[in-house]
């Protein structure tokens, strides 16, 4: 495995980790590449073409300013989101961009911004996944500097174009390497180690453990941080289609439950679940602070199940949220690199099924459950989502996205409990729902990807 945590968990701006944050960065790397080889003095205009899925459902996810931010050097991991707007502002009605700080060219966003909606891969391109960017620096004569292809493959994740797939921080270096659920588990066993000592190793060949703690809790802080904002803010969300904002209105809602002395229903917390999931995902798709969970679209899961652990179980400690992120990444890390974790490649079981899959784990984890106990859970959680579309209305990550996400952090927290109660073993293994998760979203049809052409993308705005 080549993936660590802190690649998996990152934290970045809304509202797509596929199409907002993975285009941003892509368009960041083009143009430091162009100054590492001494090639800016030679551009007069910078081109972006894009395909697929980016093309089709790209307005809605804000590709357009994902792009023009990355190429006036911004990331999504340092960026002000409070600041893009006016950064955008500023480019398009100047129609320039300035690269480097410093070297500044001409940006017709109408020509030099294309999307190509009847494209599903870019001409020539040596790798085929519908989230393709190519960028292309021409001269004051017209001709190519320099043209590199990119494709934003889920979670953030970039990888160029007939180049081998970015190394993550722990690749070579890990300590105990797994490449499926049975290796995991059988290493674990053999090591007599829980399944989150076993992360911790392998995170610790490249960082110490007092580092790899506090690069826990600062993933932690982000998104507490994330849902709080999100319960505290009203309003209607970007893009067109007028959807309130509603956890600020449900988390008040129990609050004043509780006040009056109303918090006897013991669903409660799970009500607060769904609250969690829904603030996070409300902050995504207003462009706010996330960190994807494997990705923006999902990022409401992981966190939204963490904070019930810490919320409401009893005995609740900061020991358990490691064991949870641990835990909780080691799997989405199977999904990852044995599937997909992109909407546009696989449907929304890539996203919304692999966090539901990583929470339900991740929270036996903190239980103290066992690692066969986490290998079920995790299992439990992505075969109820098994072929689930990805078909956002307007292109936008709001509905189904919000609920479906708070919907998933409830099931995450039932097929944990459904793991813990069962001691006869089960007959599905976390590596055959991986397996057939992807093997599902390659058969799926391409409009139901993440290209807003079917689904209820389509029939509720006929209705």
């Amino acid at each position: 495995m080549t993936t660590s945590l802190f690649d998996l968990y990152k934290v970045g701006v809304g509202p797509s980790s596929s199409h907002t944050m993975g285009p941003m960065r892509a368009s960041f790397r083009f143009v430091r590449g162009l100054a590492e080889r001494g090639l800016l003095e030679r551009v007069r205009r910078v081109r972006a073409d894009l395909y697929g899925s980016l093309a089709l459902t790209g307005v809605g996810h804000a590709t357009d300013r994902a792009v023009l931010l990355g190429l006036a050097g911004s990331e999504p991991a340092t960026i002000d989101p409070n600041a893009m707007d006016a950064t955008v502002a500023a480019i398009r009605a100047s129609r320039r961009i300035v690269l480097d700080g410093v070297h500044a060219i001409e940006f017709d966003e109408i020509n030099d911004l294309v999307f190509h909606r009847d494209t599903m891969f870019p001409p020539g391109a040596q790798m085929q996944h519908p989230n393709g960017l190519r960028l292309t620096a021409l001269n004051a004569e017209g001709a190519a500097v320099e043209e590199r292809t990119y494709f934003s493959v889920g979670g953030g994740f970039i990888v160029e174009d007939g180049a081998a797939e970015a190394q993550g921080r722990a690749a070579g270096k890990q300590k105990y390497p797994f490449r499926s659920a049975a290796e995991l588990l059988e290493i674990a066993a053999a090591n007599k180690l829980a399944i989150h000592e076993l992360m911790m190793a392998n995170e610790c060949a490249s960082s110490s453990e007092a580092e790899v703690r506090a690069g826990i809790e600062r993933i932690w802080q982000a998104m507490k941080s994330c849902m709080d904002r999100g319960m505290a803010t009203e309003g209607i969300l970007p893009g067109g289609l007028n959807v309130n904002r509603r956890a600020c209105r449900l988390a008040k809602r129990l609050h004043d439950r509780e006040i009056d002395g109303k918090a006897g229903d013991p669903l409660a917390p799970l009500d607060w679940v769904k609250v969690f999931a829904m603030a996070v995902n409300e902050e995504n798709a207003a462009g706010g602070r996330v960190v994807t969970a494997p990705t923006n679209g999902a990022a409401g899961l992981v966190p939204a199940v963490a904070r019930y652990y810490e919320q409401f179980v009893e005995g609740a400690d900061s020991e358990g949220i490691l064991r949870y992120f641990l835990t909780s990444a080691a799997i989405g890390i199977l999904y990852k690199e044995n599937a997909s974790i992109s909407g546009a490649e696989v449907g929304c079981q890539g996203e919304v099924g692999v966090a539901c899959s990583m929470a339900a784990g991740g929270l036996v984890a903190a239980l103290g459950g066992t690692n066969g106990q986490v290998e079920h859970a995790a299992e439990i959680g992505m075969e109820h989502n098994l072929g689930m579309t990805c078909d956002p209305i307007g292109g936008l990550v709001q509905i189904p996205c919000i609920e479906r996400n708070a919907m998933g952090a409830v099931k995450a927290v039932h097929a944990s409990r459904l793991a813990m109660d069962e001691d006869e073993g089960h007959k599905v293994s976390l590596d055959q729902v991986i397996r057939t998760m992807y093997l599902t979203g390659m058969d799926m049809q391409s409009r139901y990807k993440e290209t807003s052409l079917a689904g209820l993308a389509l029939n509720v705005i006929e209705c």
